[in-house]
């Protein structure tokens, strides 16, 4: 399976229209989050991604909330908003988590703790292609700013490949935790081979 994924695009219509036309190329569009600018022009991001025709993965960023996303969504027949839950597609399973974990310093963030993050990855199934906004403490985070949460859920489960954003000095990047192959995406699109 094919993937284009993406993350942190923050409102950029011109690299949005880049990546559906890339669409056609890829299985399964993944998007990890961060369509939006601190709550502003999520709807008008939305708009110049539904016309991808191919399955579509999205998860919140910490720039807009879950319900934001999932209402943007609304009528996009091959998007499937994940937080918390997974989707089998074509044979492989995706599981999401958005929201930026630990928690942020800004207010107007949509957070999750770690306690959140980690009830919320438990139900990750072994095996799944994990998509998850924060990046794992210690892997593609810069400072350090990762999530202890996404680091034990990849050591727990194992996926294939887990991809994130969030941590935009680190876009672009790769590295791996055991047989898991991790990718810090950017708004530049991704082809990943799973």
């Amino acid at each position: 399976m094919r993937l284009l994924a993406f993350s942190d695009i923050h409102r950029d219509l011109r690299q949005a229209e880049r990546i559906a036309d890339g669409s056609a190329d890829a299985d399964v569009v993944v998007a990890a989050g961060d369509f939006a600018s601190i709550h502003r022009g999520l709807e008008e991001l939305i708009d110049m991604l539904v016309v991808i025709e191919k399955p579509t993965v999205l998860i919140p960023g910490n720039n807009e909330t879950l319900d934001a996303l999932r209402h943007a969504c609304r009528g996009w027949r091959t998007a499937h908003v994940l937080h918390g839950e997974s989707v089998e597609l074509d044979g492989v399973e995706f599981f999401g988590l958005g929201g930026g974990v630990p928690t942020t310093p800004w207010d107007w963030s949509f957070d999750l703790t770690e306690e959140q993050a980690g009830e919320l990855l438990s139900a990750c199934p072994d095996g799944a292609v994990l998509v998850s906004h924060s990046p794992p403490k210690g892997h593609l985070d810069g400072r350090d700013l990762g999530s202890e949460a996404v680091l034990r859920a990849i050591e727990r489960a194992r996926p294939p490949v887990a991809v994130c954003g969030h941590i935009h000095e680190c876009a672009g990047q790769q590295d791996r935790i055991g047989p898991t192959r991790l990718y810090n995406l950017g708004p530049g699109g991704t082809i990943i081979d799973v």
